[in-house]
């Protein structure tokens, strides 16, 4: 089996950097950050242009999925630009609209969900009471139990290590489905989730990790680069392997997605757990080699360190995960 992209899949990867580089997505965060969403909308729709959000979305709705390997490539393309918004939960209510067996609503939802003019927010209540950037989403979901419901409001905001995650708790709302389809339809949009956050993760630890050695080659001490320095190279090298150990993981996993493997939610969880112990791991290696200038808010590397943690909890923590892989 095949754990790697291929050429396509590595040229869209590729596409997907140009674009993103061109946005300057620091400056995108930092706005998303203040509840300015003009940028961050802006960046949605270049996004949706290329073909981000389709990738969750089945052909009949205007999309061109659902395509789990390809929407790993992308979520660590916008892990590694720390793309802010409801991203994954976006993927995430994308799956679970289709998988739900309601008609009229995936024909309500996905094709403004492909074409990028709906930003949508999900909470799974088995998972967190909380729904993610719910104050700039056009539609927030809430699945409880077997009851999906359309939020009436986003609810008070919470706080969350990372300013530019939003969390809130939805209320209200009315009913849009109930039933054993709902829970089944949560479950698979859970794993889409999960699946999509440890490659987001994996794009911010590869950036943390690029940044840190940029400026251990920069940064000097007794008249020599810190990189020079043997406990500086172990440190760098453990966070690489932690790196490069979860690569094949999530692609691996993707590929049980997309083949409907039995075990495809096992991977997925080992895949989550894997890349956000690697993600924690690499904002680490990057605060401790950067010394106290990786706590300011003015160095742009901290708006990737503060996405570390929540990153690694979201969509399953790592005990979630780990019980579900001894699970069997």
């Amino acid at each position: 089996m095949r754990f790697f992209p291929d050429a396509e899949q590595r040229e869209f990867a590729r596409s997907l950097d140009a674009l993103l580089t061109a946005g300057d997505t620091t400056a995108v965060i930092r706005s998303w950050s203040t509840g300015d969403r003009g940028p961050g909308r802006a960046l949605w729709a270049r996004l949706a242009e290329a073909g981000v959000f389709a990738l969750a979305v089945p052909q009949k709705h205007d999309g061109f999925g659902p395509l789990p390997v390809e929407l790993a490539v992308a979520f660590e393309a916008l892990g590694r630009h720390a793309v802010p918004g409801p991203l994954v939960e976006t993927v995430a209510a994308a799956a679970l609209l289709d998988r739900l067996g309601d008609p009229d609503a995936a024909a309500a939802r996905l094709p403004a969900i492909a074409s990028g003019t709906a930003l949508v927010s999900l909470c799974l209540t088995s998972l967190s009471p909380y729904a993610l950037d719910a104050d700039a989403a056009d539609a927030v979901f809430v699945a409880d139990g077997d009851t999906l419901r359309l939020a009436a409001g986003p609810g008070p905001l919470q706080p969350s290590a990372d300013p530019a995650r939003r969390l809130s708790r939805p209320s209200g709302g009315t009913v849009v489905a109930q039933g054993p389809e709902v829970t089944a339809a949560a479950q698979y949009a859970a794993d889409v989730a999960a699946l999509a956050t440890a490659a987001q993760a994996l794009g911010v630890g590869r950036t943390l990790l690029a940044r840190t050695v940029a400026h251990v080659t920069q940064r000097t001490q007794f008249g020599v680069a810190i990189g020079s320095f043997q406990a500086v190279k172990h440190r760098l090298a453990d966070t690489l392997l932690a790196l490069e150990f979860t690569e094949p993981l999530v692609h691996g996993a993707a590929l049980a997605l997309a083949g409907g493997d039995e075990g495809a939610g096992r991977e997925i969880a080992a895949a989550k757990v894997t890349a956000g112990e690697a993600v924690y791991g690499a904002a680490r290696t990057a605060l401790q080699l950067h010394g106290a200038v990786g706590y300011t808010d003015e160095l742009a590397l901290s708006l990737w360190i503060r996405k570390a943690r929540p990153l690694r909890d979201a969509w399953g923590t790592p005990a979630a995960c780990r019980a579900r892989v001894l699970a069997g």
